[in-house]
């Protein structure tokens, strides 16, 4: 080993050898996390602000459309809900894709389609066209988060990615406190170019997909190996890593990234994940019908429906930073998802508007928060194209929620003429996901005791 004398003791000093590279200080390793931040996660999570606001403005073009069109409540959520059977078939081959292509160009692919598709939509004229599009919209925008979550293993270590997940997430919540005020302020104007308000609301809200893929061709760098504003030891620290992340945690790429879809830990991974989307999508698109009903007009709603997302914001910067900092996933798991099931039947059996928005914006800061926190485990055990297709195989299962949450509260209505059943059939399947944590941490590591 090389050494050098200490200057008035005369020990010798360990040197660092040329291939080992002296560990990164908390200070440095802050600052190289920071600048990842930095330069990636504004743009990732723009484009996932706009790709939200795609797939959820249909719940207030629903407002106008569906007496424009006669759709029925059980049809709009039939419709509304197809788009997770699209991203459900693509969602897999798209991030093998991405693995083959790469992200700028498979991102701005995803871009293009989905912004010409969602225009496309002040086209509908009766169900069968709303039911076409709502399924191509889905399988053209199928890839972009699980690609992103995919991406994002190849930047940050393992004990960083709840709280780098959570920052991503937080596209969501943000994407409707945006999406609320403006679609209201646009349906209670009239329509634009011989179009109906919901007409241009679709248009408006399509274009800057279209208009974000030169960006994303240029901005978005392929691999630490490619971002020229990293420094050479930033790039050695960031592969250091990910290598001792890919010891520590036995991860597995298979021969076949095909292998992944069989591996029992996916599968219920994706169990676990499933009431979370169902649950979101199960409110957002039904929440401008929720709060129509308090009386108010196409303004108010919109803004009134901002307000969920502000606690969904909250909680998405408070719960994966708490669960990281512990060092903790499944008790956070178990305890959010209990709250959330908790909040979501109080929403429904109070019918005071006051409470029973209290309790929505409650419900929104568990079930937006604690996704982070479930993105975090596949990494645990999966890691290249395996990673690719795992993550694919999880988010396109579990989102089939995404379908299941608003076709059933459509059903629900038109049976009961009442939405309180539809939230109760959401809290049920948050206790479900309780329940499921259990499983998934018996199965990722047997030889602990759940939340030791």
């Amino acid at each position: 080993m090389n050494t050098q004398s200490n200057a008035g003791v005369g020990r010798p000093v360990p040197l660092p050898l040329p291939h080992e590279p002296a560990a990164a200080t908390p200070d440095e390793e802050s600052r190289i996390i920071g600048m990842l931040i930095r330069k990636l996660l504004p743009f990732l999570a723009l484009i996932y602000v706009v790709a939200y606001i795609d797939r959820s403005v249909v719940g207030f073009a629903k407002l106008h459309m569906n007496a424009a069109i006669g759709l029925s409540d059980a049809a709009y959520g039939f419709g509304a809900g197809l788009f997770f059977i699209g991203y459900f078939l693509c969602e897999v081959p798209s991030n093998l894709a991405l693995e083959r292509f790469g992200a700028r160009r498979w991102f701005a692919r995803i871009l293009f389609t989905w912004g010409v598709i969602t225009m496309a939509m002040a086209l509908i004229h009766n169900a069968t066209t709303f039911y076409l599009l709502r399924f191509l919209l889905g399988a053209a925008e199928a890839g972009l988060y699980p690609g992103i979550l995919y991406f994002l293993t190849k930047w940050f270590p393992m004990r960083h990615r709840a709280r780098i997940i959570g920052l991503l997430v937080l596209a969501q919540p943000i994407a409707l406190i945006v999406t609320g005020p403006i679609a209201g302020w646009i349906l209670s104007m009239p329509g634009a170019f011989g179009m109906s308000n919901w007409q241009t609301l679709f248009v408006i809200s399509g274009l800057p997909a279209v208009l974000l893929c030169l960006p994303t061709l240029r901005l978005i760098p392929e691999s630490p190996a490619d971002a020229k504003w990293l420094a050479p030891g930033d790039r050695a620290w960031i592969e250091r890593e990910l290598s001792a992340d890919r010891k520590t945690f036995a991860l597995k790429s298979h021969g076949n990234p095909l292998a992944a879809l069989k591996d029992k830990r996916v599968l219920l991974l994706s169990l676990l994940f499933l009431p979370f989307p169902l649950s979101i999508y199960g409110l957002s698109l039904w929440l401008p019908t929720i709060i129509k009903q308090f009386g108010v007009n196409d303004v108010t709603t919109g803004l009134l429906s901002a307000v969920p997302y502000l606690f969904a914001v909250v909680g998405l910067l408070l719960v994966p930073r708490h669960s990281d900092r512990k060092g903790e996933r499944y008790w956070h798991i178990v305890v959010i998802s209990a709250a959330a099931a908790v909040t979501m039947a109080a929403s429904a059996w109070f019918q005071t508007p006051v409470l029973q928005f209290a309790f929505i914006c409650l419900t929104a800061f568990s079930i937006y928060s604690i996704q982070a926190v479930v993105w975090a485990l596949p990494g645990q055990f999966l890691t290249g194209a395996s990673a690719a297709v795992g993550i694919a195989t999880i988010n396109s299962l579990a989102n089939l929620g995404g379908y299941l949450g608003p076709f059933g509260i459509g059903l629900i209505k038109d049976a009961t003429g009442s939405i309180s059943a539809g939230l109760y059939f959401l809290a049920a399947m948050l206790v479900f996901a309780v329940v499921m944590t259990f499983f998934v941490r018996a199965a990722l590591d047997p030889r602990r005791a759940v939340g030791e």
